[in-house]
């Protein structure tokens, strides 16, 4: 099997580049921000702790996660739930840097997700794909964006689901996302030693996805 992986920091537009390359390569996409998602999104609904590691780690015995495929757009399960919009709330993604943070949650994803790529060739992206997860991975991306085009982008995509949202705060959680994510001690966020790095600050989706399509061309045929 094939595995292509694409790290890099929060609003780097890592999803939607890796899902239009599984679709043009006919690869499995995985999101893996979207599992600690829905975990961090089962502790706030349920009360446990975000903080609190032995609280989590007691509650993931108790948590069903599933990345399900449905005409091929990736939906994300909750038990029998599908919560694959509600996870995208920026609250979430906080609680999801929260989370991932923790040696216990990582561990309980981790087969499932080095699972998928034994099974299918797979785009992953992810904070860690090249790094922990998939480190013989046959190509490595890390794709990053400048922390005010990223906050500009999540601005958009908020205006587009007619929520409103202020610039200055969102701007301050994204330093805050980075700022978790590059320091935590389990698996922290950086590039593969082996990885290109892409920066798309002044490329629009086609042109990113155009970059990927001739690295992974020059790497993979």
């Amino acid at each position: 099997m094939i595995a292509i992986a694409i790290d890099g920091p929060a609003g780097a537009g890592k999803s939607t580049i890796a899902r239009s390359l599984a679709q043009k390569l006919g690869y499995l996409y995985v999101d893996t921000g979207a599992l600690y998602r829905a975990i961090g999104l089962y502790c706030m609904e349920n009360a446990v702790p975000l903080g609190d590691k032995a609280a989590v780690t007691a509650a993931l015995p108790h948590i069903r996660v599933e990345l399900r495929y449905v005409d091929g757009v990736q939906r994300v399960l909750l038990g029998e739930r599908d919560v694959s919009e509600e996870i995208r709330r920026q609250e979430v993604s906080m609680a999801a840097s929260s989370v991932s943070a923790m040696d216990t949650v990582r561990a309980f994803l981790l087969d499932m997700q080095r699972e998928m790529a034994l099974r299918h060739d797979v785009v992953m992206d992810g904070r860690d794909i090249g790094t922990v997860v998939l480190p013989d991975a046959d190509v490595k991306i890390y794709l990053t964006a400048t922390a005010e085009e990223r906050t500009r982008r999540r601005m958009e995509e908020y205006a587009a689901k007619g929520i409103a949202a202020d610039y200055q705060t969102l701007l301050r959680e994204v330093n805050l996302r980075d700022e978790q994510d590059k320091n935590r001690q389990v698996a922290p966020l950086k590039k593969a030693e082996d990885a290109i790095e892409l920066d798309s600050t002044e490329l629009d989706a086609q042109g990113v996805l155009a970059a990927i399509e001739r690295i992974v061309k020059e790497k993979i045929g």
